[in-house]
């Protein structure tokens, strides 16, 4: 089979690679669609972020959805045919944290394109992934595989969520919209939020936050004094959901949200310094959220229900074979919003049925 191999960055290749054997507890899955994440990018820009480095070839992606082709021994609910979303996260269920139900901080997380760990996790751009069946999903017969690649990123936002509490008829901010803030918008609103208020520095962005159901959608480079209409009386918002990572959007959404409201930092990028005063002044509930597990599952349900609409989200989807130009349409913000890999062409010698 091939995979999409990072070496290092910009150096990005497509390469043969032998398929993991079908163990007891296992499924291959024939990948049919993976989305491009923000960790894919920056493996591909920078070969890494922060401390995390490329320091072997690694097989990136991490957002997949395709058809079960076999089966090992001793999996039940599963057959030939299904098709699944596949869950990246791998915790190992035995270490302090598994045990106490806190599987996203397991102590040996095997997550599909990781650098932090050496050896390298290898990721889920290939065109077989030998998974446990526990990670598969079923899809229902109406889902196609490049809305069910969705699961994974709507699977970051249900967590945040569920960090922040219940948003039902409450004010929420959220601040990036990339597909994680986006969806955000979605998850939000579907979960009967009063208002969400969306903002970034990319029109193209902000347009389909829009589309998806925000309320009001600022261009911050644009509007500097966008803050002031929500400052009254100690600020307006119980909820933010800080998808971008950058200093300047942590603090121009302390100066609006209301005391007692709840700020989960979902983005991430370098360290930052907190204004600590507003924070304890107006008893700023700060919390982070780091990947999901259960939350899965949830997601595939409400995309099996059609409950939101993720189409306006996908920008593209490319061949496997033109992964680079997939990266870099995925790179370019003001082009894109989610971009896809397509691994349903067949290549030389294998036949697509």
């Amino acid at each position: 089979m091939q995979a999409v191999v990072i070496h290092a960055a910009k150096d990005l290749r497509i390469e043969s690679c032998i398929c993991d054997p079908v163990d007891t507890g296992k499924v291959k899955v024939r990948i049919e669609a993976g989305g491009i994440c923000g960790s894919d990018l920056h493996y591909f820009q920078q070969g890494g972020f922060g401390a995390v480095r490329l320091r072997e070839p690694m097989i990136l992606g991490h957002e997949v959805a395709g058809v079960i082709s076999e089966i090992g021994e001793g999996v039940d609910g599963l057959k030939t045919g299904d098709r699944v979303a596949v869950s990246p996260s791998r915790p190992c269920g035995s270490c302090t944290y598994c045990e106490t139900g806190l599987f996203n901080h397991c102590l040996n997380m095997r997550f599909y394109g990781s650098a932090m760990p050496m050896p390298h996790i290898q990721g889920a751009f290939r065109q077989d992934l030998v998974a446990d069946a526990s990670q598969c999903h079923l899809i229902a017969p109406q889902v196609p595989a490049e809305i069910a690649a969705f699961a994974e990123p709507l699977s970051v936002v249900l967590h945040a969520l569920k960090r922040a509490g219940p948003v039902a008829g409450r004010k929420v901010l959220i601040t990036g919209c990339g597909p994680i803030g986006a969806l955000a918008v979605l998850a939000a609103k579907a979960q009967g939020a009063a208002e969400v208020v969306a903002t970034d520095v990319i029109d193209h962005v902000l347009g389909i936050a829009l589309t998806v159901g925000a309320d009001k959608a600022i261009n911050v480079a644009a509007t500097p004094g966008w803050t002031g209409a929500w400052k009254a009386d100690k600020g307006s918002f119980d909820v933010m959901i800080e998808a971008s990572g950058t200093e300047s959007a942590l603090r121009a959404g302390l100066d609006v949200l209301r005391p007692r409201a709840v700020l989960v930092q979902l983005g991430l990028g370098g360290d930052v310094t907190l204004p600590i005063n507003a924070l304890v002044a107006r008893e700023i509930d700060m919390r982070g959220a780091f990947r999901f597990h259960e939350e899965f599952a949830d997601a595939v349900a409400l995309i099996n229900a059609g409950t939101l609409d993720l189409s306006p989200l996908l920008s593209a989807r490319f061949p496997m074979q033109d992964a680079a130009a997939a990266f870099a349409l995925a790179g370019d913000r003001n082009r894109a919003m989610k971009v896809q890999l397509d691994f349903t062409a067949a290549p030389e010698g294998r036949d697509p049925t």
